[in-house]
């Protein structure tokens, strides 16, 4: 009797002992190794340093004395009366910022977020080895707050790109960057939501995290659990200014269009639908406030509020009242998915779209353009394409001409300005309602009507005899 208690205590021991082990290895097996991915990531994530300012700039003072005399006698003083002020300069002192950065490339190029380096005027590159480097900017983009930098290195520690389209809803996801400086931080997180839209200006397709992600992380890389980046991290959702709950990345699939566009054309090539709208389900909610029923057939997709004149969306009939439901074969549920999968296009590509009118679903072939309604790709125009020396006016020629500021045209070849009519000795005053008081002002306008809808300059200038004259340059004509 003994003996058989014994056998079945031992027996009973071993089962229990043998589902022991086999628990603990059907845990081990459930749980999600995220050592190799934050290992080889890190290297591939920089400490990014901008140093902006220094620089002397003019400034016109007002004298209320001067102003006032001047003006009740009659004076001018050379241009110093009249309510033209005098002009003083003023060095501004240096400012320091830092973030984060991706190396996407072993021969140097680097992802990071427009808001990190735009007023950047040095930019100093710290790899996880701590070799130094100084970058260089290739492109900016502000509506996707993404930017495209270089370092002269080779065999840099690119990381392997992913793509943020697999992604699924509760998939383990690391932020890599430097927050508050703590160089080569990893937080770990799940995705939260996909193609999340927080209601401000450009495209918005977020990944949302909840991996803590806190200042200095900016243009930092989200990883996957195979170490792939999925998404450069650009915010934060707070309302202390630190981490409280969730982060937002870009997606890969709009980085990687932005980087080709920028490495190819120095600018991105944004292809429109020509639509306005919103998520069905906001047109819903908003209706349904005002006691209206509404039956669309559908409660997913994206519900056109206005056509633009002269858009792809007009040439194929859309109307106010339709609902966008698939583009290029992809289901469309919110704006944000419909922002993200033509930002993956540009003008001029066809793609196929289904939309519902009346609850009947209809096809068409649209052809897609950029935000002036043509199928045009643009170019960044350089500087040098004006074919103009421009100097900022002397003291003498501001006696001479009783003016306080404008840049003279010292030396032109065929370019923009020439072919606009513009001449040697011209003196520039006012392009897009800014004051040309300096070369770098010229610059600085260029740079910024490159990027606006409006890729047009209008000069306000007068000639070397005194006559006032105005002119056109049309920054998309070649």
């Amino acid at each position: 009797m003994k003996k058989i208690l014994l056998s079945a205590l031992l027996a009973f021991a071993a089962g229990m002992s043998t589902m022991t082990s086999n628990a603990a290895n059907t845990a081990t097996a459930g749980l999600v190794d995220l050592t190799s991915a934050a290992e080889s990531s890190v290297n591939s994530v920089v400490y990014i340093k901008v140093t902006s300012g220094g620089k002397t700039q003019t400034y016109t003072v007002q004298d209320p004395f001067n102003d006032f005399f001047g003006d009740f006698f009659g004076f001018g003083f050379g241009g110093r009366g009249n309510g033209q002020g005098q002009q003083r300069q003023i060095q501004t002192p240096k400012r320091h910022a830092a973030g984060s950065g991706v190396i996407i490339s072993s021969d140097g190029y680097i992802v990071t977020n427009n808001h990190v380096v735009k007023d950047a005027d040095e930019i100093t590159v710290k790899l996880n080895d701590n070799t130094e480097y100084n970058g260089r900017i290739i492109g900016l983009d502000e509506t996707t707050d993404l930017a495209l930098i270089k370092v002269d290195a080779k065999n840099l520690p690119a990381i392997a790109i992913g793509n943020s389209d697999d992604l699924k809803l509760g998939q383990w996801v690391l932020a890599v960057g430097n927050p508050f400086n703590l160089t080569s931080t990893v937080t770990v997180g799940i995705v939260s939501a996909k193609a999340r839209s927080l209601g401000a200006n450009g495209i918005e397709s977020f990944i949302q995290t909840d991996a803590a992600i806190n200042a200095g992380n900016s243009g930092g890389a989200l990883v996957n659990e195979k170490g792939e980046l999925v998404g450069i991290n650009a915010m934060l959702y707070s309302q202390t200014g630190s981490y409280s709950g969730y982060g937002f990345a870009i997606p890969t699939t709009i980085m990687n269009k932005v980087v080709n566009d920028l490495k190819e054309f120095g600018v991105v090539q944004r292809a429109v639908l020509g639509v306005r709208g919103t998520d069905v389900t906001n047109y819903i909610d908003a209706e349904k406030e005002k006691e209206k029923e509404v039956d669309l057939g559908t409660n997913q997709g994206v519900y056109v509020n206005e056509i633009i004149e002269g858009g792809a969306a007009e040439e194929i009939g859309l109307k106010k009242g339709d609902v966008v439901i698939k583009i290029d074969g992809k289901e469309v549920t919110k704006m944000a998915e419909l922002q993200e999968i033509l930002s993956q296009y540009r003008p001029g590509d066809k793609i196929g779209i289904q939309y519902m009118r009346d609850k009947k679903t209809h096809t068409a072939n649209v052809t897609l353009r950029n935000s002036q309604g043509s199928t045009t790709l643009m170019k960044e125009v350089d500087i040098d394409d004006f074919g103009a020396q421009l100097t900022p006016l002397t003291d003498k020629e501001k006696s001479t001409y009783e003016l306080n500021y404008g840049l003279v045209v010292t030396n032109i070849k065929k370019g923009k300005l020439m072919d606009a009519g513009i001449s040697k000795g011209m003196i520039i005053l006012v392009v897009n309602d800014e004051k040309m008081v300096t070369v770098e002002d010229w610059e600085n306008i260029v740079k910024n009507t490159n990027k606006s809808k409006d890729r047009t300059l209008w000069i306000r200038a007068i000639t070397s005899s005194g006559r006032k004259v105005s002119f056109v340059v049309d920054m998309n004509e070649k």
